[in-house]
């Protein structure tokens, strides 16, 4: 039980040091979901934590597309909350579909539109 529950941590604080030891040993799942299915990448998207965020993105296991309880993908909650810098790395990634609906059918464009200072470069 340390794994996700220090991991969580690490991802909601910003603690790349902690994540990064972590995420190192194979027993850890980068994918493991915790409240309401969001797994360590997400809380580090939502965050800002762009260093964070890297880590879980270094291992080939990490899905940087899994949908939480909800649907809503790592980059439909950054684009909803997150800074520009993490969504364009999510928007780097081959696997992530910009395009995946959550579960009221919002795309992370939608979840862009209120941002001016996401859209405006």
């Amino acid at each position: 039980m340390l794994g996700p529950t220090t991991a969580f941590r690490a991802a909601w604080n910003g603690d790349a040091g902690v994540g990064k030891m972590l995420l190192e040993w194979e027993e850890v799942n980068p994918d493991k979901p915790g409240g309401n299915g969001k797994t360590p990448l997400s809380f580090a998207d939502m965050c800002g934590h762009e260093e964070v965020v890297k880590i879980p993105l270094g291992r080939e296991d990490a899905n940087s597309d899994k949908p939480d309880n909800c649907s809503r993908t790592p980059l439909s909650l950054t684009a909803w909350c997150g800074p520009k810098q993490v969504v364009i790395i999510l928007l780097m990634r081959e696997e992530v579909n910009p395009n995946k609906p959550d579960n009221v059918h919002q795309t992370p464009l939608y979840h862009t539109s209120g941002f001016e200072q996401l859209l405006s470069g």
